[in-house]
């Protein structure tokens, strides 16, 4: 696997909150270092990209954030705001553990 996590942010909403999640998780990655990781050797990318769409929009019209999906473990978010990406990026891609308040079922 190229990426150690892949991340991939809705951006169909008016208000643009999907642009704005993927920027504030990106900057996340270079502030608590995690943007690449040497894994058994390996030098290993998480990587952040926006999508038209993940068709999950009642998440993203429930509220005023974003949905987004991490792999390889397909573990969904929904109204996400900029303000939960230090949280994404410590406890799901730093320590494994999903962020249970913004998790949601596909």
């Amino acid at each position: 696997m190229k990426y150690q996590h892949h991340l991939f942010v809705c951006t169909n909403q008016k208000s643009g909150v999907g642009s704005d999640v993927a920027k504030a998780i990106k900057k996340e990655l270079k502030k608590q270092d995690l943007k690449s990781l040497l894994v058994g050797g390996k030098k290993r990318k998480n990587r952040v990209q926006t999508v038209g769409c993940l068709d999950v929009c009642k998440q993203c019209k429930k509220g005023n954030g974003a949905a987004l999906v991490v792999y390889p473990e397909g573990v969904w978010y929904g109204n996400v705001q900029p303000r939960d990406a230090a949280d994404i990026v410590h406890q799901h891609l730093g320590e494994g553990q999903a962020v249970g308040r913004l998790v949601i079922e596909k």
